[in-house]
């Protein structure tokens, strides 16, 4: 498992700092202001799709599927499946972003601006600093923040269609045994939108909003990208790609059966974080909002998807092989230790994510148009959204575990009931709290939805064998506050002493407490014959000890 998720992990790693990297030059180059939302929400929206089916509910759905088929048809059937799935995805793709479009076309021409004013129109956003008068072009119900962002939804909407097909690519070789491969794909997007904010992005426009635009067709540009990039692997794998009729196809039915429930089970976190996004835009007047809390959002992705999206997407096709063999105690202890390794991990990621937000808000994204009152926007944001990395992570696994019985409905109605709850909170703290009001909302309602997961699995496999998980966890959870403590204490020590002056003092200031505090937190769980960090510990010993093992010579 470790090895495995490890190497899914390690390309997840390359990607998600690649997008740290991403999102620092994006703070750079527009800040938190109006455009900055504008462009969240509008990247957010198709996004999503990714989230719902690249690391969710098409996955979920098909892979268990996928694996049956190999197993009891042979492997003709399982790519004819795979090619009537795609054919039907494609044409669900289509007909929703030729909707989409149509519909906002159809509200940027209703909100034209007449000849009475649009003069007026154009002095108050100039006034406004949100749009330059060139940008400028409505006068009606939508306020000039939301027909930008209408405007690069339009551009970018048509993602969706290339990053479902990635999806499925993912999925495919996921179930084939490759992990790496298939998660290095985001590194493409990450490369191409990086290339276009240092190079092409400047030279768009005068203006930021006219520049911006240059982003978004690069998203466009990055789904192609990153979809032609998992073909290689697959065609080595013998997969041909056919457009198969999905008419009369039972794969085509029953991925549709399972996928749609699935949809509000495994993709909790993201949907969760439209719907908050979607509140803030509505009644945040100063368009702030929206930007802090996405920048907090992409830095708990870091240990979300390199420890538990990778175990998430590493156990579902394994647990989908175990459920297929009606191996039930092995499922049990297969779901236990992916738990154990990702609370393992995330707890200590939980505690510097909380008491660390401020340096490493700072050190990443302050500069430029970034300033120092985005950065106490964004840290407090982050430090609120903190806490429910591990009930995020949680809900991940245990969502695939049902989708791995086969049961797709259990996750979707507790997520329903947790979405409801989530924008309740929303509405009543994002008044006293702005964007930290989004991060507590999200984290209550997170672990809302693991705990009832938690018990719904319980029922459904009578037992969970996951008694023996109770001690390591409290040793884990304690180790990770001591470290905690530490890392506050030396940043505060840091911060007295050297500052953060330059990039250098920066750096260590988010670094020297966080390797301290991480060999603190290995030092004590060591020492308290922790089973996560022996086997942590022992994987890492092997992998050195055959690097540095003579070579072997002939007798």
């Amino acid at each position: 498992m470790l090895k495995s998720s490890g190497a899914m992990g390690a390309a997840t790693l390359s990607s998600r700092l690649l997008g740290v990297v991403r999102e620092s030059l994006y703070a750079a180059f527009m800040g938190d202001g109006p455009v900055a939302g504008a462009f969240t929400i509008a990247f957010l929206i198709p996004n999503l799709f990714r989230r719902l089916l690249g690391e969710g509910a098409l996955t979920a759905a098909f892979v268990p599927l996928f694996k049956e088929k190999e197993r009891t048809e042979g492997e003709e059937s399982m790519w004819k499946a795979a090619n009537e799935v795609l054919s039907g995805l494609t044409i669900a793709a289509v007909v929703i972003i030729a909707l989409v479009l149509l519909g906002i076309s159809a509200a940027l021409y209703l909100d034209r601006p007449d000849a009475v004013t649009v003069a007026a129109r154009q002095l108050e956003l100039q006034g406004a600093g949100v749009l330059s008068p060139t940008g400028a072009i409505g006068a009606g119900y939508l306020t000039a923040p939301t027909e930008l962002m209408l405007r690069l939804l339009r551009i970018m909407f048509p993602y969706m269609l290339f990053i479902c097909a990635t999806a499925m690519f993912m999925g495919m070789l996921n179930s084939r045994g490759h992990f790496f491969v298939p998660a290095m794909g985001s590194t493409v997007l990450n490369v191409v939108m990086i290339a276009c904010v240092l190079w092409v992005a400047p030279q768009w426009g005068a203006t930021l909003d006219q520049q911006i635009f240059a982003l978004a067709f690069a998203v466009l540009f990055a789904g192609v990208a990153q979809m032609l990039y998992q073909l290689p692997q697959l065609y080595r794998e013998g997969f041909r790609l056919r457009w198969s009729p999905p008419w009369q196809s039972e794969s085509v039915r029953a991925v549709v059966q399972r996928m749609l429930p699935g949809m509000m089970g495994v993709a909790a976190f993201q949907i969760n974080v439209l719907l908050t996004q979607g509140i803030a835009w509505t009644f945040d007047d100063s368009k702030t909002i929206n930007a802090s809390f996405g920048y907090a959002v992409r830095l708990m992705e870091l240990p979300q998807g390199l420890f538990g999206i990778s175990l998430a997407t590493y156990l579902l096709p394994t647990l989908a092989g175990i459920a297929a063999d009606k191996d039930f105690p092995k499922f049990r202890r297969t779901l236990k230790q992916g738990l154990g390794h990702v609370y393992f991990a995330n707890l200590l990621a939980t505690g510097f994510l909380i008491v660390l937000s401020v340096p490493i808000i700072r050190f990443l994204f302050e500069r430029k148009e970034f300033t120092e009152a985005s950065t106490e926007r964004a840290s407090f944001a982050l430090a609120c959204l903190a806490p429910g990395l591990i009930a995020f992570s949680t809900v991940n696994i245990l969502a695939r575990a049902f989708y791995a019985l086969g049961d797709m409905k259990t996750p979707m109605r507790i997520s329903m009931f947790c979405l409801a709850l989530n924008i309740f909170l929303t509405l009543w703290l994002i008044e006293p709290f702005k964007q930290g009001g989004l991060g507590i909302a999200n984290s209550i309602s997170a672990f809302m939805n693991a705990g009832l997961l938690f018990y719904a699995l319980r029922r459904k496999l009578k037992y969970l064998e996951i008694g023996s998980l109770k001690t390591p966890f409290i040793q884990m959870a304690i180790s990770a506050a001591i470290a905690a403590v530490i890392a506050y204490a030396g940043y505060r020590l840091w911060a007295e002493t050297i500052g953060h002056a330059n990039i250098l003092a920066r750096a260590g200031e988010v670094f020297t407490p966080m390797i301290l505090a991480t060999a603190l937190y290995f030092t004590i769980l060591t020492l308290l014959k922790n089973p996560q960090a022996d086997e942590y510990i022992g994987l890492i010993a092997s992998k050195l000890g055959r690097k540095n093992a003579p070579p072997e010579t002939a007798p």
